[in-house]
């Protein structure tokens, strides 16, 4: 009897988290364009181009309207889904934004092209999801849930079976093992995938990083378990903290029954394409050969490769680069304290300022930063482990409040879109600009003088090309 196809879909990250993770988000619209109509041929599942740090990127270093990046995507892409990234009630932003500015970015998300919107919370706090899923759902796009892993006690196979069937209910349309670390070796897969597979009937998509080296055999297992979806990267950007290459995983599943059935020849040509680009950020110092390597204290101590990059950079501010391998030790301490928290944007910069902190002043939270009471405190949402008590009530004093926030953290927001529309009336040229304002608001009042500079015919300052890591 003949075997049962079961081609494994594929998502191309080369033009959203590949250069987010090796070149701190740096490809200009300019670059990604001539390439489209080939990557439009390759019978991608979708094409991750949008969202994560890409918008602050445009705006405040390349000095481009991610709005305008998006619809050009959009012409050239005639028969490939678009997917972006999106933090929940975060938006693309680091906190919590009130759901009328939610649902408005939503919608012109979709309207402006967006097919799949992936979205996810840095605690996995259900609640923080809900607002972006139903404005989803009522735009008609796909709502993508991502569940961010991470390892603890807490973390069982129950856990993630009932966070999959929590996510069915609230109406999403598939779900996504969102393993931003590289944290999942290749037997717990297996086992993630298949559990996963008995808590809910969505298709599941699993993103991964190569930062600890095992990431292309986590692949190959969740495949063979049942995971419908996987995120690859073109060779030129992949691996190091990227994505495993997408040319040689299409190649690892020829003539089984999950081939996904991709040209080799027309992927060597969309390879060759980025490959002198890859050579240019090499020259210039913009990809740096250490992301590129294979980094096992990942495995030891949970940190995303964006995360590892901010810590040297704080450090070396503070003159106290000969702290890091005790601020590595400190990180699961920390994280301990803060109730297990997965680390990704915002917790893991949280978390990470933090262990720097409590090292460099010799004292453990001698100092709480602004964001990590908040953390503490409720205002960022549930952790799944109780926060350290003794460091919670320093915070509660600290801001003058009696109890921890249990509620969702949004519900104390009131709705803020016609603020933001009245604050910024002088440069609005298009309505998204009202959600650039919303998000990063000096950034985008920047660019907005810049634009109007550009338009006027002024002569304006080149762009900032400070080098910095934006981690997802």
């Amino acid at each position: 009897m003949a075997e049962e196809k079961k081609p494994v879909k594929i998502t191309e990250t080369v033009l959203r988290d590949a250069h987010q993770s090796l070149i701190a988000t740096r490809m200009t619209t300019e670059q990604m364009l001539p390439i489209i109509d080939k990557m439009d041929k390759v019978g991608y599942h979708s094409v991750e181009c949008w969202g994560g740090a890409t918008f602050d990127a445009c705006l405040r270093f390349l000095k481009e309207d991610p709005w305008d990046r998006l619809r050009k995507l959009r012409d050239g892409f005639k028969n490939t889904k678009l997917q972006m990234l999106f933090r929940g009630q975060n938006i693309l932003g680091y906190s919590p934004y009130s759901d009328d500015v939610v649902e408005y970015f939503v919608q012109k998300s979709i309207a402006n092209g967006i097919d799949i919107i992936r979205i996810f919370d840095c605690l996995n706090d259900i609640r923080n999801l809900e607002t972006a899923v139903k404005a989803a759902n009522k735009e008609n796009g796909h709502a993508q849930v991502a569940l961010s892993y991470t390892l603890g006690d807490a973390y069982t196979m129950d856990y993630w079976k009932n966070m999959a069937r929590q996510i069915e209910e609230m109406g999403a349309d598939s779900i996504c093992i969102k393993d931003m670390a590289g944290l999942l070796v290749p037997n717990e897969a297996t086992k993630l995938v298949k559990a996963l597979k008995e808590g809910t009937k969505l298709p599941i998509q699993l993103h991964t990083h190569y930062t600890s080296g095992v990431a292309s055999m986590t692949y190959m297992k969740a495949v063979e378990a049942g995971c419908d979806i996987i995120d690859t990267a073109m060779s030129p950007l992949a691996m190091g903290t990227s994505q495993p290459a997408t040319e040689v995983m299409a190649k690892a599943f020829e003539g089984t029954e999950f081939d996904p059935g991709f040209d080799q020849n027309l992927l060597a040509e969309i390879a060759d394409y980025f490959r002198p680009l890859r050579e240019q950020w090499l020259e210039s110092g913009l990809l740096s050969p250490k992301v590129m390597g294979v980094n096992i204290k990942t495995l030891l101590y949970q940190v995303p490769g964006g995360m590892l990059s901010n810590m040297v950079s704080q450090l070396k501010e503070m003159h106290a680069e000969d702290k890091y391998d005790e601020v590595l030790e400190e990180i699961p301490r920390v994280r301990k304290d803060f109730g297990e928290i997965p680390l990704v944007t915002p917790s893991s910069q949280i978390v990470g300022t933090q262990a720097v902190l409590n090292v460099v002043m010799g004292e453990r939270y001698k100092t709480l930063t602004k964001e990590a009471k908040d953390m503490l405190v409720g205002k960022y949402g549930r952790t799944t482990v109780p926060v350290n008590a003794e460091i919670q009530k320093k915070a509660l004093d600290s801001l003058g409040m009696k109890e921890p926030i249990t509620y969702r953290p949004a519900d104390d927001l009131e709705p803020s879109l016609a603020k933001f529309e009245k604050e910024m009336a002088q440069y609005k040229q298009q309505d998204e600009d009202v959600l650039s304002y919303a998000l990063f608001p000096q950034v985008a009042t920047e660019f907005f003088k810049y634009r109007e500079a550009q338009q006027t015919g002024v002569d304006v300052t080149a762009a900032n090309t400070e080098n910095k890591t934006y981690p997802v």
